[in-house]
Order: structure tokens, then C-alpha cells, then sequence
């Protein structure tokens, strides 16, 4: 029996939150929806412009895959996660987050001379997050960060689509899923942004070799990496890519391929106020529900009703007391798919 559920890499990032409007983008010249990579100096720009603009969201660990790994552990999956990370104030934060969050990372050497990284998340008024990313020491995290025990004492490890922007990173996301095949551990690697499959695709197909267990995407990321016009030819050609997938697709829910069968999973309608984190959320609860013996279509309702309850609050993570009450909601989906089986074959 593996001893975790989900190994992680990826970047180690300390999250501020800031609500703008669409003008403020404009003038401070920052791409809509997009993830974009900064200097500290253009990050204390933008933070000094928008001083009054501070949400009360708490500081937290984050990063795309920590999101997703952190969720993994908080509905009651083991997870380790392997990154970057200063010998500062942010740094000791974060492995202190990630401990008190129940998640394993690599004791040695993960505190090194120089910044952590950070993300200022400015959230428009239709919930839109943009994000500009000062990687600080995540920018050299490479395979000495691996842990390659841990990797192989996991079912499935998660890359982060993220990693391809800095040749370490990707070096390192190569190697993982090469060690994770070496010892039979599923593979999954998510497309993190739409700008990454633009920018930074020949890099991601590097990560992804020759196909990988489980991919994640939304609905951009899924055209721009099939170059696809339609989403029905991006399905068949995601299955070029991996042997199974989940495509989100914000408001109107989801798409799950689980090797065999396409399900449509139904959103669950919320008053959106901030989408950080939404596919991070959706790729943790899911992971957590395959390795805890829920088929891809119970996965799925599972992880979008994770992520709508993300989206209706500020930050990337759920209150503490929420996570049970969503977990109650997988045993009622599937109760009511057990009733309704009943009730079919009675008739």
C-alpha cells in the first residue's frame, strides 16, 4: 500500500490578494486572466499602487500544485510536496503552513540564501483572477528538490504546468515523471494556464512525454494545447495526450474522460467573488476522491462542488469546518445515484 495518496512539485509561492477594477488593470498595464511572470521591483510597483486596495484574505501558502496538494490533505488524503523556498520570513511561513496543513515536504535543503516567491492575485469584479508571480528562489527549484522515495511510495504524483517557464523547473518535472514511471506511479500534469500552452508548449510536451495518466485543463487550455476549434476536437485530441482527463469549464461545470466513457459533470451556481484557485481546488478534490475509490463520474461532481465553494469566497482554500460538510456531499451524490439504481431496476 503506497504511503501517500499524492506526491506534488511545483512552485512555493506566498499569496496577497488584491481587488482592483478592469481600469486599474488598464493602467497599470496587466493582462486580464493570465499568470504573469515579474520582477520583485514590478511586484512592489504594482503592490505600492495598490495600497488602499488590500482584501482581509489571510496569508498562505500557495502555488498551483500546493493548492491542489493542500486540498488533497485537508479532505483526508496523505500528501507530500517537494519545492523551493528562502531562508526568510515567507519561507519559514510557508513550510510552517504546509506542516500545520498535514502535508509532507522534503526535510533537506529546502532553505536556501535569497527571496521566497510570492504572487500578488488582483481579482476584478466578475471574479477574474490576474496574477503577477515573482518566483524569487522557485525559479532555480530543480531535481535536487526531488524526493525520489517519496515519489515512489505515492499513487499518483502532480506536476504543475508552471514549472515549463524555467528550464530547472522543467528539468525537474521531467525527471519526477520519469521516476514516477520507473516505480509505476500514476502520472498527472496540469496545464496551469492558458498562457503556458501559448508560450511555452514544446516545453510542456517535454513534461509530458508520451502520455500521462490523468490531465487537467479548462476550456482554453484544451484548445490552445490541441489547436483545436471546437471542444468536441480537443476531447478526442486530448486522448493523444493522456489516458485520461478532466476539462473545467468554469460556470457551466466540467467534462471528465476516464479512458472509456466522456461524463458531463453539472456546475453547482454560486455568486462568484474570486476564481483563484478554482482548478487547483477541482484537480485536489478529485485526486482525493480517485484514491479513495470513487469512479471519475463521482470525482467530478465531488471536485466541482469543492471548486464552486471556492470561488463564492476570497483565496485559493476552504475554511476548515467546510471541508467536511463537502465531503458530506460526495456520500449524498452517490447515495442518491444508488437510490435512483434501485428504483430503475424496480421498475
Amino acid at each position: 500500500m503506497a504511503k501517500y495518496h499524492v506526491y506534488g512539485i511545483g512552485a512555493a509561492l506566498v499569496d496577497t490578494e488584491i481587488e482592483v477594477t478592469d481600469h486599474d488593470l488598464q493602467q497599470l498595464q496587466v493582462e486580464k486572466g493570465l499568470m504573469t511572470l515579474v520582477d520583485e521591483a514590478r511586484q512592489t510597483e504594482l503592490i505600492n499602487h495598490l495600497q488602499n486596495h488590500l482584501t482581509a484574505s489571510k496569508r498562505a501558502s500557495g502555488g498551483s500544485a500546493a493548492n491542489t496538494i493542500i486540498a488533497v490533505s485537508a479532505f483526508g488524503g496523505n500528501a507530500f510536496y517537494s519545492c523551493k523556498v528562502a531562508n526568510d520570513d515567507n519561507g519559514e511561513f510557508y513550510l510552517n503552513d504546509l506542516s500545520n496543513a498535514g502535508v509532507d515536504y522534503h526535510h533537506n535543503g529546502e532553505q536556501v540564501e535569497g527571496l521566497t516567491g510570492k504572487c500578488l492575485v488582483l481579482i476584478t469584479p466578475d471574479a477574474e483572477r490576474s496574477m503577477n508571480t515573482f518566483l524569487g528562489v522557485s525559479e532555480t527549484v530543480s531535481v535536487e528538490n526531488l524526493n525520489t522515495e517519496a515519489i515512489s511510495q505515492s499513487e499518483y504524483i502532480y506536476i504543475e504546468g508552471y514549472l515549463v517557464t524555467s528550464e530547472t523547473g522543467r528539468a525537474a518535472a521531467i525527471r519526477a515523471r520519469e521516476i514516477a514511471e520507473e516505480h509505476q506511479v500514476k502520472t498527472v500534469l496540469s496545464l496551469s494556464d492558458p498562457g503556458m500552452v501559448t508560450f511555452f508548449k514544446d516545453g510542456l510536451k517535454q513534461m509530458l512525454g508520451n502520455k500521462v495518466d490523468l490531465l487537467f485543463c479548462n476550456e482554453d487550455e484544451a484548445l490552445g494545447w490541441t489547436d483545436s476549434n471546437t471542444l468536441e476536437d480537443a476531447i478526442e485530441e486530448l486522448k493523444h495526450s493522456a489516458n485520461t482527463f478532466a476539462i473545467t469549464l468554469g460556470s457551466k461545470g466540467a467534462l471528465v474522460f476516464d479512458g472509456q466513457s466522456l461524463h458531463t459533470i453539472p456546475s453547482h451556481p454560486v455568486t462568484a467573488i474570486d476564481t483563484n484557485g478554482a482548478g487547483d481546488m477541482f484537480a485536489g478534490a478529485f485526486l482525493y476522491a480517485i484514491t479513495h475509490g470513487y469512479d471519475y463520474q463521482q470525482a467530478g461532481n465531488f471536485a466541482s462542488v469543492a471548486a464552486a465553494n471556492v470561488v463564492s469566497q476570497f483565496g485559493p482554500r476552504l475554511n476548515e469546518e467546510q471541508y467536511p460538510d463537502i465531503l458530506l456531499s460526495l456520500y449524498i451524490f452517490i447515495q442518491t445515484s444508488l437510490d435512483a439504481d434501485k428504483a430503475f431496476f424496480h421498475n
